[in-house]
């Protein structure tokens, strides 16, 4: 939000993000059985590397109104949010994020089809995907041919990075390529995939990120991809 609040009223092109989810605000028990899920011994039950991600649902919910709200500021009249994000079950009842997004125009849902997973939860159907909104301004338009894709999804799970929830490269690059953007933000950059496609295709970008770990994953990658140009545009979802 600090980061977010200094940068001028629609100066970015188009946001791609994922903030954390308030997992360990849970009444469930996927997140203290520690048996499972796709990271060593159930890595994220720990938390990411500076933040527990464990807030009152409300408060939760009013943080990250006000985060879209700085995102939707300062993108450009034909800008665009892709906000990812994902329902879950709490006492019983589903919590679909509407209580964040009711208020911003959203155009679209597009459903991320993640593939695999596991379910603690002997009361509901294993979840297999996660929801991106796209929470466009008037004037935004995808780039040629972009529409065409489906609003279904699917790319596996990124499992080659030490950040608990990474997005996968294929899922930005779709993301990306889709728009004419220039200049693209993350406002959770976690281990800097948006940063690193917009990189690869020639755009340039904006992150913020609190954890000093991250950030350093985050740099090693753009600067591995600057070590080998001509091999990244040749194979721009290998070296990231």
């Amino acid at each position: 939000m600090e980061g977010m609040k200094k940068l001028p009223d629609e100066s970015i092109d188009l946001v791609v993000t994922s903030p954390p989810y308030n997992l360990k605000n849970s009444t469930g028990n996927g997140m203290k059985c520690g048996k499972g899920g796709k990271w060593s011994n159930a890595a994220l039950i720990n938390g990411y590397a500076t933040y527990d991600d464990c807030m009152p649902y409300d408060e939760y919910c009013q943080w990250q109104k006000a985060c879209l709200s700085e995102m939707f500021r300062v993108i450009k009249d034909d800008g665009a949010i892709f906000y990812n994000h994902k329902w879950r079950v709490q006492a019983g009842r589903i919590q679909d994020r509407h209580e964040i997004v009711q208020d911003f125009p959203i155009r679209q849902i597009i459903i991320w089809k993640r593939k695999g997973g596991i379910n603690f939860n002997a009361g509901y159907f294993l979840p297999t995907y996660e929801v991106i909104y796209l929470i466009a301004k008037k004037n935004f338009k995808l780039a040629p041919k972009a529409n065409s894709y489906g609003d279904v999804w699917e790319f596996g799970q990124e499992l080659n990075n030490s950040h608990p929830a990474p997005f996968p490269v294929s899922l930005i690059d779709r993301i990306i390529t889709s728009t004419t953007a220039q200049i693209i933000m993350d406002p959770f950059m976690g281990s800097g995939t948006t940063a690193v496609v917009a990189q690869g295709l020639n755009r340039q970008f904006v992150g913020f990120e609190i954890s000093e770990q991250y950030c350093k994953i985050a740099n090693e990658r753009l600067e591995r991809n600057k070590l080998y140009p001509e091999i990244a545009k040749l194979h721009p979802l290998k070296l990231f």
